[in-house]
């Protein structure tokens, strides 16, 4: 998992750590019982402070989504991803929302934004591909 942050990002460096753990919970790049860095070695290796870091720690447990043990460090809680799926979900489909809205505003018609979308996809598929 690598996480990186963002400086013209609208989310606090906080708030850009926990999205970025939780999408790697989504897309399983990390699981259950998997330990994360520590948060002097995760504020070092994003060069950010341990405050910053040790927010997002803190975020993240009241969430449910990790868990510490003391004098070891952190690990990710076993997961519902079905309701994890489903909160990001919620998000996108609000962002989309907005970006459809500005599609209207600036003239451009549904079948547009549909065969962008499309072209997205494919870029990425093939993407994948070439990494495989």
């Amino acid at each position: 998992m690598k996480i990186l942050i963002s400086n013209t990002s609208n989310l606090a460096i906080y708030e850009q750590i926990v999205h970025q753990i939780k999408d790697a919970v989504i897309a399983g790049e990390i699981t259950a019982g998997e330990m994360l860095p520590s948060i002097r070695s995760l504020a070092k290796d994003l060069q950010i402070s341990v405050i910053t870091t040790k927010r997002a720690y803190e975020e993240l447990e009241k969430e449910g989504l990790i868990y510490s043990v003391a004098g070891k460090g952190f690990y990710i809680a076993e997961q519902n991803t079905n309701m994890l799926k489903e909160k990001k979900v919620q998000i996108l489909e609000k962002e989309l929302e907005k970006l459809a809205a500005e599609w209207r505003k600036a003239g451009l018609a549904k079948e547009d934004m549909i065969d962008y979308i499309r072209v997205l996809f494919e870029e990425w598929e093939d993407e994948k591909k070439s990494y495989n």
